[in-house]
């Protein structure tokens, strides 16, 4: 026989307790434990007493454990939402950010700024202003960043709505002049 899977435990992560499929609520929730394992996740383990599984009809499907009582392990919140992201569902609600955030991605990590060369908010407020102007500037010449030619992006859900309702939409500026 094998043991029900997880997924027939709703978990309850604020309250801290696991339901079983008949309804009994775990006695227990421990950890997050780390794993033997230096690559795997750390792991919660909800368990539920003896005199819960003991006279329950569904025992033989719920544990192979003739003596003991069930134990489930969970991964953390955290974990899990990270799991749900790689569903097609979450993919296509946040496709539409993928544009800003290239943009942000851009502003932060190639022009550096995650760290202000002046102290004060005025003088921090120019900073950004005129590397704004600047980005735009460099889009707006069409001369590559880098001399490198960089392999392009994938389309963007905006880029094929556009594209699908055919409406013309620029280059790149990455792609300009090349």
């Amino acid at each position: 026989m094998r043991d029900s899977p997880r997924d027939d435990f709703p978990i309850d992560y604020d309250l801290r307790q696991v339901t079983c499929p008949q309804g009994q609520v775990s006695a227990g929730w421990h950890g997050p434990y780390p794993t033997s394992s230096p690559t795997a996740a750390p792991l919660i383990v909800a368990r539920f007493t003896k005199s819960q599984c003991h006279p329950c009809p569904a025992r033989a499907q719920c544990t192979t454990s003739r003596a003991s009582h069930r134990t489930v392990g969970l991964p953390p919140r955290e974990l899990r939402v990270r799991t749900e992201q790689q569903t097609p569902e979450w993919k296509t609600r946040h496709a539409v950010r993928s544009g800003v955030e290239g943009t942000v991605n851009e502003f932060a990590h190639g022009h550096g700024m995650r760290h202000c060369r002046y102290r004060g908010q005025d003088n921090a407020h120019l900073q950004h202003v005129l590397t704004t102007i600047a980005i735009n500037i460099e889009r707006l010449s069409g001369l590559s960043p880098t001399a490198e030619a960089r392999p392009p992006r994938r389309t963007t859900a905006f880029q094929t709505y556009l594209d699908q309702h055919d409406i013309p939409r620029p280059k790149s500026w990455r792609t300009l002049g090349t």
